[in-house]
């Protein structure tokens, strides 16, 4: 398990900061805006799109444990 999350960061900050999070509308606006506004906007998606994303990584490590859990009953 520990071996898969250290994988999953390394591979998240092999990714770099510059990341694309905008529709094609928020491209458009963010050109309008210049250079500055549009890094802003662009870390505001990210930062609206790290809660939901946070969630399912918690949901998804508490139902890998449960079924490990469940698995590991089986066996004995």
């Amino acid at each position: 398990m520990k071996k898969v999350v250290v994988i999953a960061l390394g591979l998240l900050l092999a990714t770099g900061t510059e990341l694309a999070a905008q529709c094609s509308l928020c491209t458009k606006t963010a050109q309008q805006l210049g250079e500055g506004p549009a890094k802003g906007l662009n870390n505001g998606i990210l930062m609206l799109a790290f809660m939901p994303l946070a969630i399912i990584a918690v949901l998804g490590v508490r139902w890998y444990r449960s079924y490990q859990h469940e698995r590991k009953g089986q066996q004995a």
